[in-house]
């Protein structure tokens, strides 16, 4: 026998300050207290429902990543953590050395370039093999077709 959804019987009394909760609200509590707390029904919704929050289907939010990403100017890679690195390298070859800030941030956006250049090969590596995952292997191929030693 197939299993149907029960219609939900709503207590029709409902009274402001009543100390009895009705029968939906039981029930949403009981679905909260199911899941911890944190369950997907996040809001009230005006009908008589809990409202879900919006579930993408894959990809869609990778897909909307990208875009954003693509549209924006930004640095990707947090400023100090890459200006820690540089002076850190640059330590180990030349005591002492010290950077402007234009400087640093001109080997940031070059840094950043040439990471994505790399990577958009390689992804094109990866499809290239019919495969949408991209692996190290990609990226070595990728940097051995552009002439680069390491």
């Amino acid at each position: 026998m197939v299993r149907t959804k029960q219609a939900l019987k709503r207590n029709k009394q409902r009274e402001v300050g009543s100390a009895k909760p009705t029968v939906f609200i039981q029930q949403c509590v009981k679905v909260i207290n199911k899941r911890g707390g944190k369950g997907k029904y996040l809001s009230w919704n005006r009908v008589g429902g809990m409202k879900r929050p919006v579930r993408y289907r894959p990809g869609t939010l990778a897909l909307k990543e990208i875009r954003k990403y693509q549209r924006s100017c930004q640095l990707l890679i947090r400023k100090l953590p890459f200006q820690r690195l540089v002076k850190e390298i640059a330590q180990n070859i030349y005591r002492g050395i010290r950077f402007h800030t234009d400087a640093l941030f001109a080997l940031q956006e070059a840094a950043e370039s040439y990471l994505v250049g790399v990577f958009e090969d390689s992804y094109l590596c990866a499809i290239h093999a019919k495969r949408v995952t991209l692996m190290p292997k990609d990226i070595a191929l990728a940097k051995r077709l552009r002439g680069e030693k390491y």
